[in-house]
């Protein structure tokens, strides 16, 4: 039921302020019979619905951001984006359009800063993912502090970043890695916040695909590792979300 129906339900005393207020809280903006937008996902979860744009058309995309307001697309790539940039020329809020993570962030105001994060790379094939990672996160609220190609084939590049992440009070970790996955367990044995693997699909023969470092790091002797799915870099910026939230209660 659209919002403005169910405040006159509750105008001419057919419900209950009660029921009202929950009609509102799972109401749904409908763009037609294809998108059916949850506009209070971030009051319910503390996080706003983003749009996964992979099977959804251009023209979904557009109605989308026209009609909501500030949302994050998420795995747009750039041939894509460049004819919706085009499309959103004319609307008056800010728009960034990150090739790298393949992220298009649409905001009417900059986010209220919440707290520091950090956020390793095993190697440099694995940025994609962490820049997605990054993007979420900074554009949820976090300083994102960032050091990529620190992976195990050369540990001695990992200290400086920790040295740096531990200095300014991070509050979680997002460790990137593919191949064989090692990486969040050193970490997690050197540092006392969470850490957040992501294993990716980098890799081949027994690697390919990602589930070899998937399996390493649910496996990892390393106390606490939360790990998100292969290449899930947006999942991993929002759990830090949530635990930079949960931080400052």
């Amino acid at each position: 039921m659209p919002v403005r129906s169910i405040l006159e339900e509750l105008l001419r005393g057919r419900i209950s302020l009660e029921e009202a207020e929950r009609a509102i809280e799972s109401a749904q903006l409908s763009l037609g019979d294809r998108v059916r937008f949850d506009i209070f996902r971030e009051k319910r979860t503390g996080f706003p619905e983003a749009v996964f744009a992979p099977g959804k058309s251009d023209e979904d995309i557009v109605n989308i951001v026209k009609a909501v307001g500030d949302v994050l697309v998420t795995r747009l790539p750039p041939d894509r984006a460049e004819g919706i940039l085009k499309e959103l020329g004319d609307i008056d809020r800010r728009i960034e359009y990150h090739e790298t993570a393949r992220v298009l962030a649409v905001r009417s105001k900059d986010p209220e800063f919440i707290g520091m994060i950090g956020l390793l790379s095993a190697g440099t094939s694995d940025i994609p993912v962490a820049e997605e990672a990054r993007v979420v996160a900074e554009e949820s609220g976090c300083e994102v502090i960032t050091a990529y190609d620190v992976g195990v084939a050369g540990l001695h590049r990992l200290m400086d970043p920790l040295r740096r992440m531990h200095e300014s009070e991070v509050k979680a970790i997002i460790v990137v890695a593919g191949m064989e996955g090692a990486l969040p367990s050193v970490v997690a044995g050197l540092v006392d916040v969470p850490v957040i693997g992501v294993p990716t699909s980098v890799g081949y023969g027994v690697g390919e695909g990602g589930s070899v470092a998937l399996n390493s790091m649910l496996q990892s002797c390393s106390p606490g590792i939360g790990v998100v799915n292969i290449d899930n870099g947006f999942g991993a910026a929002v759990l830090a979300v949530k635990i930079l939230r949960t931080c400052s209660l």
